[in-house]
């Protein structure tokens, strides 16, 4: 047996390692994020390693791809971040204006809908990307609206991430990936309260700058 398909047995379940520690690493980005420290995004990163590992190995082509993607906005959200709080300043979160909400919609409705028809195409050309395209589409497309926002420092990205676990929670144990489904739903929790904190945060800022 490889390491990537290494694990431990509970009740009758297989748990993988990669995909434990790789949701543990997910939801210390979590963490991390609601406390603002530039920590968030190389935890996230090797977090988005080892959960590629594991939907490869469970042949969930989406989910690996969007671990693929979270990687790459890791990168992005590190370099952010490190320029936003150079010279020890605080992250200067805030709520996206009409415009950028109104992108992240678009790019949520037109993102879904493209990428589910690729999808839908390339399995008909027998590639079996996806066994369940809309969803798979839905959570690669708003998981990446969220990342990208979150790189920005938004407030909106934690209603993404609400709408995105929706979808995440219940895909994830059909799939037989069932530490990632626990981890979905302790998302949403965590998700809250980071939307509360951020708002509140940036409510203040706000009213310092004005």
């Amino acid at each position: 047996m490889s390491w990537t398909e290494a694990g431990f047995d509970v009740y009758g379940q297989h748990v993988l390692w990669t995909d434990l520690v790789g949701n543990v690493c997910a939801l210390g980005t979590v963490w991390l994020a609601i406390r603002k420290t530039i920590w968030t995004w190389p935890v996230q990163l090797l977090g988005s390693v080892l959960l590629f590992v594991a939907s490869v190995g469970a042949h969930i082509t989406g989910n690996a791809l969007k671990q693929a993607l979270f990687g790459v906005l890791a990168v992005y959200g590190w370099v952010k971040w490190s320029r936003g709080t150079r010279g020890g300043a605080e992250l200067p979160i805030r709520s996206a204006r009409p415009g950028e909400r109104a992108a992240l919609v678009g790019l949520l409705v037109a993102g879904t809908v493209a990428v589910a028809l690729t999808f839908t195409f390339l399995n008909s050309r027998g590639w079996n990307i996806s066994w369940n395209p809309w969803p798979d589409a839905y959570i690669f497309v708003g998981s990446a609206a969220a990342t990208w926002a979150q790189g920005r420092a938004l407030v909106d990205f934690w209603i993404i991430w609400v709408a995105v676990d929706l979808v995440g929670v219940p895909l994830a144990f059909s799939s037989g990936l069932v530490v990632s489904g626990v981890v979905y739903g302790l998302f949403f929790v965590m998700v809250m309260i980071g939307f509360r904190d951020w708002l509140r945060q940036s409510r203040a800022l706000r009213a310092v700058i004005a």
